[in-house]
């Protein structure tokens, strides 16, 4: 047998701790341009990888909170060097890339009064299942109430009983029926709706991240006076138009959606969006990073410091 050649690396990993806990939205600048230059600096100079770790501001553990991680090979000086680099970067432009929420009545008022074109999808992002919430929260239901909205849709909102109901009564039912408000003071009160059954589905799904499809189960679209909810049985943020569309509500008319999601849905929903808004409403996801109730972390960090390394 003829002899090969291997080429070993030899793997250093640096960690940055940027003391900082907050949201960075990556498809939009100054996230974008600051990803692509993560890419473009991986397979050159001997680093072999450059990742940001965005850490999940609602985890109570004593590492929560971003972090950069550089691996290079051989050189493990290389790699502290270049994580500070990128943590530099990120310091400085965190006023900027801070997540700043909209007032829901503006939103709304506004989105209203346009003039046909795409609907204005709205992030109601303290509801988001993917980050422990219950998404059965109704304030964001009730100011769409308040304003008379028509052409609105909101989803997913996980209610199994009310989904139930619907299915008991059928397609085309008509009935006064409870929504959401079930699972504790951050859900908001119930919504008392006069609601149209327009559909139902023993099992009914959304396409997930990577194309992959997510079980709703067992579901139904109903109509309160221009008010369209997806409500599931099975709990999960929303992802995809097809959530709402696979039932047979058409999104290309309405004025607003309203989805209950805090970055996941962007890259499915933006698409047909006129704007996408990042709503602040009550909720469990408090997006007040400064006031979290930590227990277990022992190090200062921005924004509840301003300066985490000289406190």
């Amino acid at each position: 047998m003829g002899a090969h050649r291997t080429r070993e690396i030899h793997p250093r990993i640096a960690y940055h701790d940027l003391r900082m806990i907050s949201m960075w939205r990556t498809p939009v600048e100054p996230m974008r341009s600051f990803v692509a230059d993560m890419t473009a600096a991986e397979g050159k100079d001997g680093i072999l990888s450059v990742s940001f770790g965005h850490g999940f501001p609602w985890a109570d553990v004593p590492d929560v909170g971003a972090k950069m991680v550089v691996i290079a090979d051989g050189d493990e000086a290389k790699a502290v060097r270049l994580a500070r680099d990128f943590g530099a970067r990120l310091w400085a432009m965190r006023h900027e890339t801070h997540p700043k929420l909209d007032d829901a009545d503006a939103v709304i008022s506004s989105a209203l009064a346009a003039s046909g074109g795409k609907p204005v999808v709205i992030a109601d992002v303290t509801d988001n299942a993917g980050g422990g919430a219950p998404s059965d929260s109704t304030f964001l239901i009730h100011r769409l109430v308040a304003h008379q909205a028509k052409g609105a849709a909101v989803g997913p909102v996980w209610d199994p009983v009310a989904v139930s109901f619907c299915r008991e009564a059928g397609k085309g039912a008509r009935m006064r029926l409870r929504v959401g408000g079930k699972c504790g003071t951050m859900s908001g009160p119930p919504a008392d709706l006069d609601v149209v059954v327009r559909a139902v589905a023993d099992e009914h799904e959304q396409t997930g991240l990577s194309g992959s499809r997510a079980s709703f189960g067992p579901s139904a679209w109903v109509e309160a006076d221009g008010i369209h909810l997806l409500l599931v049985t099975n709990r999960q943020q929303g992802f995809h138009p097809d959530a709402f569309e696979g039932l047979g509500l058409a999104l290309g008319g309405l004025k607003l959606v309203v989805v209950k999601s805090s970055q996941h849905f962007y890259a499915g929903f933006a698409p047909i969006a006129s704007s996408v808004r990042y709503v602040g409403a009550p909720g469990a996801m408090d997006h007040d990073f400064a006031a979290l109730p930590y227990t277990k972390l022992a190090t200062p960090y921005w924004p509840r410091v301003e300066n985490p390394y000289s406190a």
